[in-house]
Order: C-alpha cells, then structure tokens, then sequence
C-alpha cells in the first residue's frame, strides 16, 4: 500500500512567487509616489503625520534613490521630485518640512524656478553671437520679394 509521504515530495520545494504584471504595477506606484515628492505640501504632510520618524520609510526613501539613474528619470514628468528626494536623506531637512513657514518657503522658491525657467534654460542653450571680423564685410541675404496673394515668394 503507497502511504500518503509520496505525495507530499512535491510540496518539500519552496514555491517562487512570479508577479502576475512582471512588477509594472510596483513601478507605478513607486513612479506615482516620487512624483508627489516634487509638492511641498505632500511632504509637509508626511512629516506633520511623523512619517519620518519611522525608520522603515526613511529606509524606503533610501531605497528609491535608483530613480535619479538615467534609465528611470525618463518617466519622471516633475523632475523637482528627485532634488526633494536627495533633500530627504538629509535629517535636518526633514525636521525643517514640519513647519509651515519652511513648507511656504520651499513652495515660494519652486514657483520662482518654473515661473522663470524658460528664461533660464534659454540663456544656457542659445548660441552666443559670433564676433564680427573687421576684415570679412558682413554676409547680407537677398531682400525678400512680396507678392499679394503670397506671403512671401
């Protein structure tokens, strides 16, 4: 008579869990919550309500520090997240969100960055004007020629 043992050397090897959406779901999230990390208010938030005291989040936020590497902040639409997720290592800093004044001052300081960031990042992209040369007569393009029914011919 066979016992019950021999269908039991089946279950002595552990089962490997295989995520169902290949992990696209904790890529989401993870790229849902860094993307808060760029709202002051979020962060206030999260230290008013002592986030930051559990080791286990600072733990957390150290661990999602792989999305400032090349492959990752391509997803990111607010790349402020990652200069604040930098700034959440820093114990001192995360003291500093839980006053309302600081919370202000980081949000005042983010609007003045976008508000003049095309300015900005045009005057570091934009090529500078070429010296003109005394010896060389300045290169002059022909005069354009307008018709009515165009434009420009």
């Amino acid at each position: 008579m066979a016992s019950g043992t021999e269908s039991d050397g089946a279950s002595d090897t552990p089962e490997i869990y295989k995520d169902p959406d290949d992990g696209r779901q904790r890529f989401l999230l993870e790229l849902e919550f860094i993307q808060c990390l760029a709202n002051p208010t979020y962060i206030h938030y999260l230290a008013q309500n002592r986030y930051f005291k559990d080791e286990a989040f600072i733990g957390y936020l150290k661990y999602l520090q792989y999305w400032q590497r090349p492959e990752y902040t391509k997803f990111i639409m607010y790349p402020h997240c990652l200069f604040f997720l930098e700034q959440l290592q820093n114990a001192n800093f995360r003291n500093a969100m839980a006053h309302p004044d600081n919370k202000e001052l980081a949000h005042r300081q983010q609007f003045y960055s976008w508000k003049n960031y095309r300015h900005n990042r045009l005057k570091h992209i934009l090529p500078m004007p070429l010296p003109e040369s005394e010896d060389a007569p300045p290169a002059s393009a022909p005069p354009l020629q307008f018709n009515r029914k165009r434009k420009c011919v």
